[in-house]
């Protein structure tokens, strides 16, 4: 039987895995375009420029500051006065005692909340506090300056 043809009543023996092999790999790209989406507030936030990032890639509990004083714990709305006692809930779970708390504030909030809300999260019980900052290069006129000094 060359050629790979079978005669009536023989058996397959091979499988034919290439589709299988390409269902896999669509399922891959799909999970890799679609999670980072899943992970991004719904509360469009301006976060302010800072040098160093690596703080915000550990496992965390994010409180969000709109610019219009809008608060989000994750994904959940909360509000203002509601905060530490939903903090509380939170950090009080099994396996959150050590949990890092980020505060993701707008660039266009003003400082005093965000005090206010770390003040807060220290009340709650929160141990390890952060700010969320995007990563950025120095300006180009910054450097120039610099340079000029020296």
């Amino acid at each position: 039987m060359a050629g790979g043809t079978q005669g009536p009543g023989e058996l397959i023996t091979k499988v034919n895995v290439t589709p299988i092999i390409d269902v896999a790999l669509v399922l891959v790209i799909i999970l890799l375009v679609t999670a980072p989406m899943i992970m991004v507030p719904d509360m469009p936030v301006d976060l302010p420029v800072a040098q160093s990032r690596g703080v915000e890639d550990e496992r965390n509990l994010s409180i969000t500051l709109g610019s219009e004083g809008q608060l989000a714990i994750d994904r959940d709305d909360v509000a203002p006065g509601d905060l530490e006692r939903r903090l509380r809930e939170r950090l009080s779970e099994p396996g959150n005692e050590d949990l890092l708390v980020v505060v993701r504030a707008d660039a266009g909030a003003q400082y005093a909340r965000v005090g206010e809300i770390l003040a807060v999260a220290r009340a709650a019980g929160a141990t390890h506090l952060a700010i969320a900052t995007r990563q950025g290069a120095q300006p180009a006129q910054q450097l120039e300056d610099e340079e000029t000094e020296r």
